[in-house]
């Protein structure tokens, strides 16, 4: 039997996700928007309330979080600031390459330290010319006796600069193509590790994002997760776990989008009445609020999914893709309902636009997530 009613845990832990978000997350948001500074206060309280480890499990010292507990969370957190919520979820893509394929060992050796004190990952994987063709990488990975050498770079990596470490994706048998990418848990004070370019971003401005080089890095054979050739099956496998968090974030932006347009239009008045009264404004109010709707739903069941142990890459992709994409369309939208004011930085419209538009992008453009989806539902023709 379908049920749509959360427990009441998640009640609570939505709650809780809500309150942080108005009171840590809302009030700091233009503040760390500039990108000037760290968030270290917001984040030690993020820390604190088990938001950076929310799926790492609880024999690690972690939240233990179902995928439907952490959507949920999501949602409301990216509701109050995407950038400061990509800041803490680029942990979750982080660790789940180590939760899901890593062995005992690596998981209290590289899981445990980062519950016991304020700490952040990243997941290397985008290249300069690596980017929607994840399997054209050409940093490589020498194996040396029982070390391997890792050579090369990363771009556009969340965290990359706060990191105390890293999963990186590197080819370790370059003429097997694809089947040669292996992982490897890089920690971040390893030689040869350095932090390069910080980019200066449209939106998403509280997170860090840099480039990484690495130059003659050398790691212990035990630090490669599950086996070699592993690394892009790794890959899709972790973003078929993380890509429906990203529809969540979606929802809560477009949410606060609608939130703010209708308190304007409520009190907004032209010709004599508030403009909610009008026609086209409550229609357009009546369309975003059932496009969010759908964008949830979508996302649940995604999560709900992946909670039954199930196949669930279409339907992340699917709510990875409409979930941003209803961000996007609706902080348009919620932004024109606001008119000049909405193009102030004084209001925190404009703000949530710029934000929307990297959901759109990262963790797979929603141009590769039509085409999972196609290849799911169509399946193999013969030419």
């Amino acid at each position: 039997m379908i049920d749509f009613s959360l427990t009441e845990e998640q009640k609570a832990l939505q709650e809780m996700a809500r309150e942080f978000a108005e009171k840590e997350m809302k009030p700091n948001a233009a503040k760390y928007d500039k990108g000037e500074e760290f968030s270290e206060d917001v984040m030690q309280k993020a820390f604190e309330a088990g938001f950076l480890t929310v799926m790492v499990p609880e024999e690690y010292g972690g939240a233990g979080l179902s995928d439907l507990d952490t959507v949920i969370i999501s949602e409301e957190l990216a509701a109050g600031c995407a950038g400061l919520y990509t800041t803490m979820m680029v942990n979750s893509l982080a660790y789940t390459p180590i939760i899901s394929f890593g062995t005992d060992e690596q998981k209290r050796k590289f899981l445990t330290p980062q519950t016991e004190k304020m700490s952040f990952a990243s997941f290397c994987l985008t290249e300069r010319e690596a980017g929607s063709d994840a399997s054209a990488q050409k940093t490589k990975a020498e194996k040396i006796g029982s070390e391997y050498v890792i050579n090369g770079s990363k771009c556009f990596i969340s965290n990359g600069g706060i990191a105390s470490q890293y999963v990186v994706f590197a080819n370790s048998k370059p003429e097997r193509g694809i089947r040669g990418i292996s992982a490897f848990i890089v920690p971040r004070d390893t030689p040869g590790v350095i932090i390069g370019k910080e980019e200066d971003k449209m939106g998403h401005r509280a997170s860090n994002t840099v480039e990484l080089i690495f130059e003659d890095v050398k790691i212990p054979e035990e630090n490669l997760l599950a086996k070699e050739g592993m690394g892009f099956i790794i890959a899709m496998k972790t973003l078929d776990k993380t890509r429906a968090p990203v529809g969540a974030a979606g929802v809560g932006v477009a949410r606060a989008a609608l939130e703010y347009a209708i308190e304007y239009s409520r009190t907004r008045v032209q010709f004599g009445k508030p403009i909610a009264l009008f026609q086209h404004t409550s229609f357009q109010i009546a369309q975003m609020a059932t496009e969010i709707n759908a964008a949830r739903l979508l996302v649940w069941n995604a999560a709900w999914l992946l909670d039954q142990g199930l196949p669930a890459g279409k339907e992340s992709a699917m709510a990875k893709f409409f979930g941003s994409d209803v961000a996007m369309k609706v902080t348009t939208e919620a932004l024109q309902i606001l008119g000049g004011y909405g193009y102030m930085k004084d209001y925190p419209m404009e703000k949530l636009m710029r934000d929307a538009k990297l959901l759109q992008i990262y963790e797979g453009t929603n141009e590769i997530q039509r085409m999972i989806i196609a290849r799911e539902i169509i399946g193999p023709i013969k030419q």
